[in-house]
């Protein structure tokens, strides 16, 4: 990869803001949609003998927050290295 930067720090930035959004969304959706506005109909799922609304509220969510830091690192670095922005060792 060269080390000239394929875009413009504005480019990055609104990169990076599109993919706080996306993030954002499916955080939003796990906590708030799954784990209280669609308890119910979630309920009427059973994993492991749990209802999959209550998996969610207690468990479901962190599983997916910690899964959203790591793709949010990983992806972050590509963008970094695609803009010529990362860190050198």
């Amino acid at each position: 990869m060269s080390d000239r930067p394929s875009g413009s720090a504005a480019d990055y930035w609104r990169a990076n803001i599109r993919l706080l959004l996306k993030l954002l969304v499916v955080w939003f959706v796990v906590s708030y949609g799954c784990g209280i506005l669609l308890v119910d109909v979630l309920n009427n799922i059973q994993i492991g003998g749990y209802p999959l609304g209550y998996f969610f509220a207690q468990q479901g969510a962190i599983y997916v927050f910690l899964f959203l830091i790591f793709f949010y690192a990983w992806r972050m670095n590509k963008l970094d290295r695609e803009f010529g922005v990362e860190e050198k060792d």
